[in-house]
């Protein structure tokens, strides 16, 4: 649940609005419905949801998902699973007075444990969680990704902690300009090891 959240956060936090919401609603499609972590995970999806239809000039969506995120995160404790809420909650009720407010300022980013987590500043098992989130925002096939994860965590389990496939994934997430080219490198790394097993598998 943590990773899934700080995974979540730091792609809101950097920019990825409509992203965001990935990282979570998997996890909180498994909940039970009205606990405080699926009221948390629903609300943090409907605000990413709201502030991406405001910028997208939707203003009856933005008020509509400002209204319904406030309400579910309206009776958590304000530090719930290391979240600082108050601001979320108190930046909801703005925008649903006033979705125009995003023209003139960005949304509230979100503090967890203490801090305002990025892409940059995230550890592996949550790297791991948003390179899935964007390869899907960017339009990248996720299989290769997925498969990296995959390599990176067998290679982690080793003792390989110079894992091609661990730095590759850190690039996919933290390199917005040469994200492309690293789905390129990254494509071939795991073709390459698949190969490899494929041969392995074929001696016996």
């Amino acid at each position: 649940m943590r990773d899934r959240i700080r995974a979540g956060v730091a792609v809101f936090n950097d920019g990825h609005y409509h992203a965001a919401h990935d990282a979570w609603e998997d996890r909180w499609l498994d909940l039970e419905s009205g606990s405080d972590d699926e009221q948390l995970l629903h609300g943090l999806i409907q605000y990413s949801g709201a502030v991406y239809h405001a910028r997208e000039g939707n203003w009856e969506g933005a008020v509509g998902l400002a209204v319904s995120g406030g309400e579910y995160l309206a009776e958590l404790p304000p530090d719930h699973r290391d979240l600082r809420l108050a601001p979320v909650r108190s930046f909801l009720a703005r925008l649903a007075a006033d979705p125009e407010i995003l023209e003139r300022r960005g949304p509230v980013r979100i503090e967890h444990e203490g801090t305002l987590p990025t892409l940059s500043t995230l550890g592996f098992e949550p790297t791991a969680i948003a390179a899935i989130v964007l390869a899907e925002a960017f339009g990248h096939d996720e299989e290769p990704v997925d498969r990296a994860r995959t390599y990176a965590r067998q290679d982690l389990e080793a003792g390989a902690d110079d894992s091609t496939f661990i730095t590759l994934l850190f690039d996919f997430v933290r390199e917005d300009e040469n994200r492309g080219i690293v789905y390129q490198r990254l494509t071939e790394h795991v073709g390459r090891r698949r190969a490899r097993e494929e041969d392995v598998t074929g001696l016996f």
